[in-house]
């Protein structure tokens, strides 16, 4: 019987492949790279490829401030997701995972599918699989069940989102995997959503560890979700941008390189900023003279009567 299933797996992929499937499918697409390019056959029973324990430190290391990112990230995400049986991986760009949560009792289980550290679940080596597809297609998907590529991966349903370092470039995917039959892919999609989410943490936290000095505004766009973070210095100087800031607001490289004000990147009219900085540093100074405009004027080596005009124009209002 399981021949019979293997069988009728490889022949449904095939008879996809020859078809014009291709060109309207996604899915259809990548299982025509894993057998075309890659050379696979997706009755192979081999169990995935592992790297050594020295390859998987040395991946790790690559990756190393993300992993310290992602942490807080990922237990959040296996508390939401491991009472039903899922584990979270976190792999790096090829495809290897470097971290894991997952349930004890289900240990055996997921090593024995490969859903542990140290395998390698690349396009390449396991075709058409959650990890492997998300990292060429650059986009969150989930590959359920029979949509993998080999017939011994079409009890898993893998949940996978891209991950994106300070610079925009892709480094890592964030996996939620289960290998229970009674996973339903509508619930699969409700995984999706908090993979997503999670994915976006990280990047969040790996900016701001990134930039550490900086301020960090979240640029208003329209997909208020997507992370668009901008580090600002002291300066409002942008002076880095996520992703997601660099596709919405059409920030390249070669902007960030020279020193761009944040007010020209985010459209504010210069004498409204200069106003907005100005009426900071009074407020500043009136806090901490607790109000004492007197003190506050001599903070700021300008007289008291200058500091009441200044007060004035910018609207501050003092305690008394």
């Amino acid at each position: 019987m399981g021949e019979d299933l293997s069988g009728h797996h490889a022949d449904r992929i095939q008879a996809a492949i020859a078809s014009d499937a291709a060109a309207k499918s996604a899915l259809v697409a990548s299982w025509r790279r894993s057998s075309n390019l890659h050379r696979l056959d997706p009755a192979d029973c081999r169990s995935p490829r592992y790297l050594t324990e020295t390859e998987l430190g040395q991946a790790r290391q690559r990756i190393e401030p993300l992993v310290r990112a992602a942490q807080s990230s990922l237990d959040r995400l296996y508390l939401a997701v491991g009472g039903v049986g899922c584990c979270v991986l976190l792999a790096d760009r090829d495809g290897v995972p470097v971290e894991r949560r997952g349930a004890s009792v289900d240990d055996e289980t997921f090593h024995s599918w490969g859903l542990w550290t140290g395998s390698v679940w690349n396009e390449q080596s396991e075709g058409t699989n959650g990890i492997g597809t998300c990292l060429v297609e650059q986009r969150a998907l989930t590959i359920h069940r029979d949509q993998h590529f080999h017939t011994r991966n079409t009890g898993l349903s893998c949940t996978t989102a891209p991950i994106y370092d300070h610079q925009g470039d892709l480094v890592a995917a964030l996996d939620v995997s289960s290998c229970r039959a009674d996973l339903t892919e509508a619930f699969a999609n409700l995984i999706s959503l908090a993979v997503i989410d999670a994915a976006r943490r990280i990047e969040a936290e790996n900016f701001k560890m990134a930039f550490p000095t900086a301020r960090i505004l979240l640029a208003s766009v329209a997909d208020k979700g997507s992370g668009a973070l901008i580090a600002v210095d002291g300066d409002d100087l942008v002076v880095g941008a996520t992703r997601s800031a660099r596709l919405a607001l059409g920030i390249t490289q070669q902007c960030l390189d020279k020193p761009m004000p944040a007010a020209d990147l985010l459209g504010w009219t210069v004498p409204e900023v200069l106003a907005e900085a100005e009426r900071g540093v009074l407020q500043r100074a009136l806090a901490r003279a607790d109000g004492n405009v007197s003190a506050a004027a001599q903070a700021l080596g300008i007289s008291r009567a200058t500091l009441h005009r200044k007060l004035s124009r910018l609207d501050v209002h003092r305690s008394h």
